[in-house]
């Protein structure tokens, strides 16, 4: 498990990874992102701020970095911050598989991405991401699996999955929508030969949507790595959007609400990753202080309580604009 390297560090931001999803394309859901990112958003100019913010996270301690296919350039970006940079060799590098990046480096475009969970996708996507990031890549997850995914039942693409886990590639998955927990529960009864396919798992938890907590422990307590995506809800949890509970709390902690809700999210006992998925470096800055964050009972009483239902969260998800 390439994760176990993450075991032997020290520094208190070496669970707090780094994704690309925000600075990978021009366009994303992330509210705010317009007066992040400004009126540049040409290929140069975002591989710029991705290899800013990566030398930024590598250097305060961050030691895992998650792209995706369908990340615009991430993997390119990633790639090209690696080659420059030969003396990096303690990164943990994972990306994913599944989705197809569909809209021509355009914030506007009709359709960002394709989903498809088929065989021929993944062989395709495979290839692709092996061309940019070769034997750096040290985790690949099947994107965004939900209960009825083709994927959770495709022995096929099992196998296939297995030959890359057997040749030193780690096999993980990821999850969205309101029936998290059952994806996940489903993907944790996939075997080949006898043995769990999945070594690590990937789903979104925040102070807004904690449904799948129960299913990540359970994951964790059958031995996989949690990565935990999305702890900021799309800049729901940041300083303009956040919920006053979640201000007074940031307030008296003399900190940002984003540290806040990803240091709530690293006390999980099975939160192995906690992303940032900072799209600046004064972002990425406040997001590192979840590290050191502690909260009291009362705080996190008060935390509790904005819990949502989980389709109502993600019909709002589903409504956020592409910016």
């Amino acid at each position: 498990m390439p994760f176990a390297r993450l075991a032997a560090a020290t520094t208190p931001t070496c669970h707090i990874g780094f994704g690309l999803a925000a600075v990978g394309r021009p366009g994303y859901i992330t509210l705010g992102r317009d007066e992040d990112l400004g009126a540049d958003r040409s290929v140069e100019a975002l591989r710029a701020r991705t290899h800013e913010l990566l030398d930024a996270a590598y250097a305060q301690g961050v030691r895992y970095i998650d792209a995706a296919r369908s990340y615009g350039r991430s993997e390119e970006f990633l790639a090209d911050w690696l080659k420059a940079r030969p003396d990096v060799d303690d990164v943990v590098v994972g990306s994913k598989w599944g989705y197809t990046y569909t809209a021509g480096w355009s914030a506007d475009a009709e359709r960002h991405e394709v989903k498809d969970h088929g065989l021929a996708t993944y062989e395709r996507q495979r290839a692709e991401t092996a061309e940019l990031l070769g034997d750096r890549l040290d985790l690949y997850q099947i994107h965004s699996v939900t209960p009825d995914s083709p994927a959770l039942t495709d022995k096929e693409l099992h196998a296939k999955l297995a030959e890359a886990a057997a040749r030193g590639t780690t096999v993980g998955f990821s999850t969205s929508g309101p029936a998290q927990a059952a994806a996940i529960r489903a993907a944790l009864a996939v075997t080949v030969d006898g043995e769990p396919l999945f070594r690590t798992v990937q789903s979104t938890y925040n102070a807004l949507e904690t449904s799948a907590g129960p299913a990540l422990a359970e994951a964790h307590d059958a031995g996989l790595t949690v990565i935990v995506k999305e702890g900021m809800a799309n800049g729901r949890l940041a300083g303009p959007h956040a919920p006053d509970a979640l201000k007074a709390v940031a307030a008296e902690a003399s900190l940002g609400c984003d540290a806040v809700a990803l240091a709530l999210v690293l006390r999980m006992p099975w939160a192995g990753v906690v992303l940032s998925g900072a799209a600046t470096a004064a972002q990425l800055a406040s997001n590192l202080h979840a590290a050191v964050v502690d909260l009291d009972d009362d705080q996190l009483d008060r935390l509790a309580a904005l819990a949502e239902e989980p389709r109502a969260y993600w019909e709002q998800r589903g409504r956020l604009p592409w910016h």
